[in-house]
């Protein structure tokens, strides 16, 4: 029995040739938005873990680990991103392959418990080099419809191979050896687009691009909103500090709604209009991602102090609150909104910063974070983004051609 011609058609693979970087009404697919649902559970189980290394007064070794875990999470999420943007096919393979990242994701989640319990990173890393094989696997594919991309598509497979096996040798180390590897490894991830794109550019969709990372902003800041959550429940099953706990319940919806318009405030595809700008903007996501990870910790923190199941004193609890609203308020700041602002907004936004990392020694913490951070918004709103300059939309390579040879 044969299979009808539309039938035969979809099970075929289709050439994986460079996107066009212009391409009208460019969005977010549904494979894309199904693949940042399991970050969502790696997300999560992260910043639980690190609430519980807070309430312990593990600060120190609770941030380490966090900052290692989200490197992974951030990083597998952020090459998936930048490879899909310029050769997503949609084809069958391709959707294979994204299932298989997933499924890695899904078993580093299970592993991060492990890290910060006791420094084990055996399954995050064997998870992470399953997500990064499978890369190997698209960018291989990616290679042999290229044209000009393709120099790049081969050191970027080449490059992250090479990676991959060194963390699995990694995994033979012990002691301060193994950190130094550690960081090593993380420097050489970093490295790889650095040195693959200086050799053969490949094209992006600014549009595309920056509406993925505004959709996994809102995935986390999306915790923060859970947080808020908890903190209601705790106040009705409590009945020495309901007051306290449904304050920060409602202090956490007006920052986290801050952190929203703020982000979403500028026009994000004017940041990444050329090469070293849109590595900035990448990478300073990095910092961006895990504050807003982070905050939903902070929250939690809070709430444990309030109901007295925390080991922190008040002062360096609200400071788990502060500190990460402060680094995505500089971090989107920098790489977005600076570029966008005029003088004013550019003056207040740094001025925020600092009123916000003084909120924990004042007398009524964080309150007055939620007040600053809705004047900022007032400001946002009484100084519209500057108006693009003609001739400046989009510089970003054009597609090229592929290699028919």
């Amino acid at each position: 029995m044969t299979l009808p011609t539309a039938a035969l058609a979809k099970s075929r693979l289709v050439p994986m040739r460079p996107r066009d970087p212009n391409e009208p009404g460019r969005t977010a697919s549904s494979l894309e938005l199904f693949f940042d649902l399991v970050f969502v559970v790696a997300v999560s189980i992260a910043a639980a873990e690190l609430h519980h290394a807070f309430t312990e007064a593990h600060i120190i070794d609770g941030l380490l680990a966090y900052s290692v875990v989200f490197f992974g999470i951030w990083w597998a999420w952020m090459n998936f991103t930048w490879f899909a943007t310029s050769f997503a096919t949609d084809d069958w393979l391709y959707r294979v392959l994204t299932i298989v990242q997933m499924g890695g994701v899904l078993v580093l989640a299970a592993g991060i418990e492990r890290v910060f319990a006791d420094r084990d990173y055996t399954v995050l890393v064997l998870s992470y080099v399953v997500m990064r094989v499978a890369m190997v696997a698209q960018w291989l594919r990616a290679s042999r419809s290229a044209g000009q991309s393709r120099r790049a598509t081969q050191i970027y497979a080449g490059g992250i191979a090479t990676v991959q096996a060194l963390w699995l040798l990694q995994l033979l180390l012990t002691g301060p050896v193994s950190s130094v590897a550690l960081l090593v490894l993380i420097a050489a991830e970093i490295a790889i687009p650095i040195i693959a794109e200086r050799q053969g550019t490949t094209p992006w969709h600014p549009h595309h691009l920056t509406e993925r990372y505004g959709l996994f902003t809102l995935i986390l800041l999306g915790e923060s909103l859970l947080a808020s959550a908890n903190a209601i429940i705790e106040a009705l099953h409590d009945d020495q500090a309901p007051g306290s706990l449904i304050s920060i319940a409602v202090l956490t919806l007006v920052v986290t709604a801050a952190l929203w318009w703020m982000y979403f405030w500028p026009p994000h595809h004017r940041a990444i209009s050329a090469f070293g700008s849109s590595l900035r903007y990448g990478y300073v996501h990095y910092f961006v991602f895990a504050a807003a990870g982070a905050l939903s910790a902070g929250i939690e923190v809070e709430i444990g102090v309030l109901t007295h199941h925390s080991k922190l004193g008040e002062v360096t609890a609200s400071f788990t609150i502060a500190v990460p609203i402060a680094i995505f308020v500089l971090g989107i700041w920098w790489i977005a909104l600076r570029g966008a602002a005029d003088r004013v907004v550019n003056a207040v936004i740094p001025l925020a910063v600092v009123l916000i990392l003084l909120d924990p020694i004042l007398p009524i913490p964080f309150a007055i974070t939620a007040v600053v951070m809705t004047l900022v918004v007032a400001v946002l709103v009484l100084h519209p983004p500057v108006p693009e300059r003609a001739g400046t939309a989009n510089t970003t390579p054009s597609a090229a051609e592929p290699n028919t040879n």
